[in-house]
């Protein structure tokens, strides 16, 4: 019995404790965390990914985004192979990975402290996900 009440309870805290923080609105105005990130290709972004590595402020675009996290991706998925070199690969993307997309979050003027949700699989790894794939937010764009 006391096991089944423990589980419930995990699970409806896994659950419940991200709503809040999902239903919380971004502020309204202009956005906080200063000009729109500029759209980019492919070479720019992959640039620019590994050229602001520990940059945590600004903003960036979803093209910078997306096309970094296919670059991350692909990467990644030819580096499994080897693991000393997945190793690498992995620890030296972490932080650039972390910072775009606390700047990514920043262009929907939101905080980049939003990333945590990521830790409460899968209610808060879907609104991040729907939140990296939001127009910019600006007061012209409401």
């Amino acid at each position: 019995m006391e096991s089944g009440t423990a589980t419930l309870l995990l699970i409806l805290i896994w659950v419940v404790l991200p709503i809040p923080f999902i239903l919380m609105r971004a502020p309204a105005g202009a956005n906080r965390f200063g000009e729109v990130g500029r759209p980019m290709d492919f070479r720019q972004a992959v640039t620019a990914f590994f050229s602001n590595y520990f940059n945590f402020s600004g903003r960036a675009s979803r093209s910078e985004f997306w096309w970094a996290i296919l670059f991350v991706f692909i990467c990644g998925t030819i580096a499994s192979f080897i693991p000393v070199l997945n190793l690498a690969w992995s620890l030296g993307t972490f932080f650039p990975s972390i910072s775009l997309a606390a700047r990514r979050l920043h262009d929907i003027n939101r905080n980049g402290w939003f990333q945590l949700l990521s830790f409460l699989f899968p209610i808060g790894v879907i609104a991040l996900i729907v939140w990296y794939c939001k127009a910019p937010r600006d007061a012209a764009a409401g």
